[in-house]
């Protein structure tokens, strides 16, 4: 599937801003089931400096800095991407057990299984603790396929937890999420990543878009899809296969990669550091993801 995607985030603030300094992750990654065939970023007012590059996980990393005064700050970025099914996706329940793959996650010297090792440590916002071994481990009988207790856990997250924007901040901690049984998809992914590190298997964050669909006859709105947040779960002999707790889903050619990492500090859309502005800035962001073909 291609798509096209409208990004727009912009910022208005109370005071004037002097300068401001920024990191972008809002151009989608090439992987192996997705490739990003064009991207653009336009900035407003026009930075004095932009720089592209790699960042540690393999991300697009947009870098811009602001030297003129301003009280707005507007981000436009548009990618064309065409994404593919998961390899792997309808096999669940005829790979690698849960206690075989925890044996090989720590006797393999498998180069793909020692880098993968790197997300079961603990990462600034996500820290594997007993209550998560613990909320985790129905799902983890010893014999059970791997990839099917994942599933398991991911629809137990699904239908145990509550969808609720108002719940949760950026810096709620997992311990109130697991507790108040509320959030979003950034909380849910949090969630299962803590579950699987404390449980020995590697997990990382993925942040990108999902497409969304009208109801049968009415017009898609302008900007009515979102960013999104799922897991990616590591297997020694499957690889890496992506779930999204906050839709019950094995990700498939409607999810959009934009960038991986430990957790969402490591992937943030946009942050950086400013000179004035006042009192909170109002916040506004529209996302059109658009079918090509």
């Amino acid at each position: 599937m291609k798509y096209r995607i409208r990004h727009i985030t912009e910022y208005q603030y109370a005071d004037r801003v002097s300068h401001c300094y920024n990191l972008a992750h809002i151009v989608p990654r090439t992987s192996l089931r997705q490739t990003c065939e064009r991207s653009q970023i336009n900035v407003a007012p026009h930075p004095a400096f932009t720089s592209r590059r790699e960042d540690y996980f393999g991300n697009q990393a947009f870098h811009f800095e602001i030297q003129r005064p301003h009280d707005k700050l507007t981000i436009t970025s548009e990618s064309d991407v065409e994404v593919f099914a998961q390899r792997g996706a309808l096999n669940l329940d005829f790979g690698i057990s849960c206690r075989e793959a925890r044996q090989l996650l720590l006797d393999s010297k498998d180069e793909e299984t020692l880098l993968a090792r790197e997300f079961v440590l603990d990462s600034p916002m996500v820290k594997a603790n007993q209550a998560l071994l613990e909320y985790a481990k129905p799902s983890f009988a010893d014999e059970r396929p791997l990839l099917s207790a994942v599933a398991s856990l991911t629809k137990r997250i699904f239908d145990e937890f509550t969808y609720s924007p108002e719940a949760t901040t950026i810096a709620t901690p997992l311990t109130e999420v697991l507790a108040t049984k509320k959030g979003v998809c950034q909380d849910f992914a949090h969630l299962q990543i803590g579950c699987l590190r404390a449980l020995g298997i590697p997990a990382k964050y993925v942040s990108g878009y999902i497409e969304t669909l009208p109801p049968p006859g009415q017009e898609k709105m302008v900007g009515s899809d979102a960013s999104h947040a799922w897991v990616s779960v590591y297997s020694p002999l499957e690889g890496w296969l992506e779930f999204d707790p906050t839709n019950n889903q094995i990700c498939s050619d409607q999810h959009i990669i934009t960038a991986w990492g430990r957790d969402y500090f490591d992937v943030t859309p946009l942050k950086g550091v400013i000179f004035g502005g006042g009192k909170k800035p109002i916040l506004s962001v529209s996302v059109d993801v658009a079918r090509l073909g």
